[in-house]
């Protein structure tokens, strides 16, 4: 297993940076590898975001060095959503199948977190979200088809999607994190469309469920000093709470969000009028 640390930062800090430095300071371009966990932890609302891809053998989830825990989830939540083939999640004993993009809500308290594939050649992906907790829920294992769905856009404004809300108030209990994935529809590029931001939450966006040679190019920055990064599939931004936050792809995609702060509601959010941008 593998972590790597990502500072937070100042609006300020990205006037006058180059392509390579946004890059360093809110990519993660590397979510998932073979046979590993890959973990990176950002000081923004000190979220941990990474990726699970068992091959041959079984992933542990072990605590974050320095971290001063004995487990990975001594005083964290973790939410899963696997995006590969058919998997399954030992926690304490018991088993919990995972087709693709089934989720699973795991509890602070949660010792022993293992991963695993049925078909090496079609491995489980297993993209993980975990923020700090202050009370234990139980687990919730949560198909896509028992996520919350909810329908936005149009095909005239190009961000025709659905949004499948998986640790949710309203699906289950959770400390504070909140985790879903957006499907956008065949012809559709935006990801939302105007944008907004979030003062009292962070969000990461993980694009994935694109051809190799497509990209989105996601939006960032305060709205009068707008940064796009270029981003290919399977990797992740992350949105500190002063940040817009929006997307256009060179084709349809999908991407899982990931949310933590002040508060669980999905809905509060800062619009930014598109005139406004710059």
């Amino acid at each position: 297993m593998r972590a790597k640390n990502l500072h937070a930062t100042h609006p300020d800090m990205i006037i006058g940076l180059d392509s390579r430095k946004l890059r360093e300071l809110y990519l993660l371009e590397e979510v998932f590898a073979a046979d590993d966990i890959r973990l990176t932890y950002s000081h923004v609302e000190r979220l941990v975001i990474g990726g699970a891809m068992p091959l041959r053998r079984p992933l542990a989830l072990e605590p974050i060095a320095g971290s001063g825990a004995t487990a990975f989830l001594d005083r964290r939540e973790l939410g899963i959503i696997n995006i590969g083939g058919h998997g399954k999640v030992t926690v304490d004993g018991s088993v919990y199948d995972m087709l693709s993009r089934d989720g699973l809500y795991l509890p602070m308290g949660s010792k022993s977190v293992v991963f695993e594939s049925a078909d090496a050649g079609n491995p489980a992906k297993f993209y993980l979200a975990s923020a700090p907790a202050h009370v234990a829920f139980r687990p919730v294992k949560i198909a896509v088809s028992e996520a919350k769905p909810m329908r936005l856009g149009s095909v005239e404004t190009a961000n025709q999607r659905t949004i499948y809300q998986y640790v949710h108030p309203e699906v289950c209990q959770s400390a504070q994190l909140l985790l879903g994935l957006t499907d956008l529809a065949v012809g559709s590029a935006w990801n939302t469309m105007p944008c907004h931001l979030h003062e009292r939450r962070s969000e990461v966006y993980f694009y994935f469920d694109m051809d190799a040679d497509e990209r989105v190019f996601h939006f960032m920055g305060e709205p009068q000093e707008t940064r796009h990064i270029v981003v290919a599939n399977e990797q992740a931004v992350v949105s500190p709470p002063w940040s817009i936050h929006m997307g256009v792809g060179t084709r349809r995609y999908a991407f899982i969000w990931a949310m933590a702060g002040e508060n669980q509601d999905y809905k509060d959010m800062q619009g930014v009028a598109t005139k406004a941008l710059r």
